[in-house]
């Protein structure tokens, strides 16, 4: 009798708020965008960032445990902290919509606005969770979840737009590859240290999505972009192969 109520948790959070979500962002956008204020390659850019955001929800509710957010009374979806991270994840697919547009498309601006606003959201809703006190498990899924996501989208369109050179998408794979390697030792049954304490990681994100934003601006040159573009890549990749082999035990935190 105890496993229904998680087992109802689980049902609608996993299914019903996805599809809820994708929903209301492909009516929304619909009802943005028309034939005369965009063209596309292939697919809708509603229909496509409605489909990312509920891949993102539906991998947050996939990866959490019901028990957890049953004994977490302040971990729910839409508490202040948490509807402000579901905002930048609607923005973020948003922009993930325009990889099937053109570049000279008549809303070339909206990804550029769209990836800076969920910028300024990504330091509010951390900040808002701390003030009110709703940091939860929820919270901390969304965020890293968002924010992964936003590393793809971004990048991705600034290439495909010709902003930003295709090797820049290393960005964009070097996390799901160090969380492959991660999951690759566990497979083996190998060891796996704590990572490094260190503020390095979030300054240098932060740095990027300062940069993204700027490499979707239209009115910032493409050849001031391309030049500063591995002077800003190098930092975080060097970073992602540190952490690797501090947390696989290749490299003690005291020789950093």
């Amino acid at each position: 009798m105890e496993q229904r109520p998680e087992r109802s948790v689980s049902v609608g959070v996993q299914l019903a708020v996805p599809l809820s979500g994708a929903l209301a962002l492909t009516i929304l956008l619909w009802g943005l965008y028309s034939p005369r204020t965009i063209d596309t390659w292939i697919l809708d850019p509603a229909v496509v960032a409605g489909l990312c955001l509920a891949g993102q929800l539906w991998y947050v509710s996939h990866r959490l445990v019901p028990s957890q957010l049953a004994r977490d009374p302040q971990d729910t979806l839409f508490g202040l902290a948490n509807t402000l991270t579901l905002v930048r994840g609607a923005l973020y697919a948003v922009v993930a919509g325009f990889v099937v547009v053109p570049p000279d498309t008549r809303l070339v601006w909206v990804p550029a606005l769209a990836y800076g606003s969920g910028v300024v959201l990504d330091k509010l809703d951390g900040t808002v969770a701390r003030t009110v006190g709703q940091t939860t498990a929820l919270g901390k899924r969304l965020d890293m979840t968002f924010d992964t996501f936003g590393f793809v989208a971004a990048p991705l369109v600034a290439v495909l737009w010709g902003q930003l050179p295709v090797w820049y998408l290393s960005l964009s794979v070097a996390r799901y590859v160090y969380r492959g390697g991660l999951a690759w030792r566990r497979h083996r049954g190998r060891p796996l240290f704590d990572g490094p304490d260190s503020d390095l990681g979030r300054y240098l994100a932060g740095m990027q999505m300062v940069f993204l934003t700027a490499a979707l601006t239209p009115a910032v040159p493409t050849a001031f972009v391309r030049s500063v573009a591995p002077v800003v890549l190098a930092p975080s990749l060097l970073v992602f192969a540190r952490d690797f082999l501090i947390v696989t035990g290749r490299l003690s935190v005291q020789e950093e």
